[in-house]
């Protein structure tokens, strides 16, 4: 892997690192450059093992001999502490970051084929809730992850880094068509979720073995939840029973629970997954 001192943060080489920090400039470059950045070696070998090609790395330089696993091919830039955080806006504390070319996002259709639990989220706009919540997906047997077109990208770094790199192990899809995209959803035979807290709302852990055949979880943003279209679309309004007068949780959690929920008629007495 070739190496190259960093000593200036206007060094033209190392642009897919500049201001890091600033979401709305990230969120112009990144995705129409076709880039993400991955910060810290687990997930940097994560987002190798699958598949994603890496198109450089940056590293503290005091740590540039101690890095191993990495493509001969592509270009490690080092730098001191004090440029690394002129160039990215924070300490650097994970020592290692790498800008990676992303894929095409799976079809929709294909997606929804290959897939028995999926979340299909509205709105959700925030990269740790996003991140979280597909760390959780890719622990509980979630397949897939339908977004909407105003969630927040999941190759964001903060969401990229909360998820411990899980972001890679899901595959997902945006929708470019909301919310018509719920009707597609049920037509390819899932039955589709609602969770909010309304009174209306089903326990989760009441759903019929049907009901929990084929699901599809919708999950809104923090504060307002789903949309009126949303909740109309579904099937069935479910919701996790609370105590002591708490009305909710945040989103990744009450994700979490709900996935293990829905999970649970595919594990034995041993609490390990069943095969199929």
């Amino acid at each position: 892997m070739p190496a190259f001192s960093i000593t200036s943060p206007d060094d033209p080489r190392i642009a897919d690192y500049r201001a890091l920090t600033d979401v709305e400039l990230r969120t112009k470059w990144e995705p129409p450059n076709g880039l993400f950045i991955a910060e810290g070696e687990l997930v940097i070998q994560r987002a190798l093992k699958a598949g994603y090609r890496m198109r450089s790395a940056m590293v503290d330089e005091k740590r540039a001999d101690q890095l191993t696993g990495l493509p001969s091919d592509a270009p490690l830039y080092t730098a001191p502490p004090p440029v690394l955080e002129s160039i990215t806006g924070f300490h650097v504390h994970r020592g290692i970051l790498a800008s990676f070319h992303r894929r095409p996002l799976t079809p929709l259709a294909s997606l929804l084929a290959g897939a028995r639990r999926i979340a299909v989220l509205e709105g959700l706009n925030t990269h740790t809730n996003l991140g979280a919540l597909f760390r959780s997906a890719a622990a509980l047997g979630i397949d897939a992850v339908v977004l909407s077109p105003n969630c927040a990208d999941p190759l964001y770094r903060r969401a990229v880094r909360v998820s411990m790199g899980e972001v890679f192990a899901i595959p997902y899809a945006k929708s470019d068509d909301w919310p018509q995209t719920l009707s597609a959803i049920r037509e390819a035979g899932f039955t589709l979720l609602a969770m909010t807290p309304a009174d209306d709302a089903v326990p989760l852990q009441s759903l019929t073995p049907a009901q929990r055949s084929r699901p599809a979880l919708l999950l809104g943003a923090e504060g307002p939840g789903l949309t009126r279209q949303a909740l109309q679309a579904s099937d069935i309004r479910v919701s996790i029973p609370m105590h002591n007068g708490v009305d909710s949780l945040n989103v990744a959690t009450a994700a979490a629970i709900a996935f293990w929920e829905l999970s649970l008629h595919g594990y034995g007495d041993s609490g390990r997954p069943q095969q199929h």
